[in-house]
């Protein structure tokens, strides 16, 4: 099967963990939801305000964690590359990136940067197998053609 080249802009999410994350917290509402109700009126009017709201707040830091993933992504674009992981966001020019890999029994991929350091890639999952090794493959592809850098190490030559 021919597979068409990634072209610009293009954006990677992780489709594994995001449906496990949208159908185990579907089933935990539905639990606790189901749990609440079989409880019992007389058992429910039981909860003190200051326990409701703490299930409240377990609940609102479910839904922030999931709200985390669900966010994952790598943005490729004419300008460069955006990465977002969790809550955060990083911009990047062309020119920052080096490389890209996946290496075996990592988690999800990572970035090498120009400045020696590196980032994690949570949008491109090695949970994903196939999918998360063709996402690799396409943005080595568009980083070797998007970054133009003169390879000549010797400043004397023209």
């Amino acid at each position: 099967m021919t597979r068409t080249p990634v072209s610009l802009p293009h954006t990677w999410r992780p489709f594994g963990a995001r449906l496990v994350g949208t159908v185990l917290g579907v089933m935990l509402v539905v639990l606790v939801l189901a749990v609440w109700i079989l409880l019992g009126a007389e058992t429910r009017a039981g909860f003190t305000a200051f326990q409701l709201g703490t299930l409240v707040f377990l609940g609102l830091i479910a839904l922030a964690v999931w709200f985390a993933l669900m966010r994952s992504r790598v943005t490729v674009a004419e300008e460069g590359v955006t990465v977002v992981n969790g809550y955060r966001r990083r911009d990047f020019a062309w020119s920052q990136l080096v490389a890209v890999n996946l290496r075996r029994g990592a988690p999800w991929a990572g970035i090498d940067l120009s400045d020696g350091t590196s980032l994690s890639a949570v949008a491109i999952q090695s949970s994903d197998g196939d999918r998360a090794i063709q996402a690799v493959r396409d943005l080595r592809r568009l980083i070797t053609e998007n970054t133009h850098i003169d390879r000549n190490l010797d400043p004397g030559t023209p």
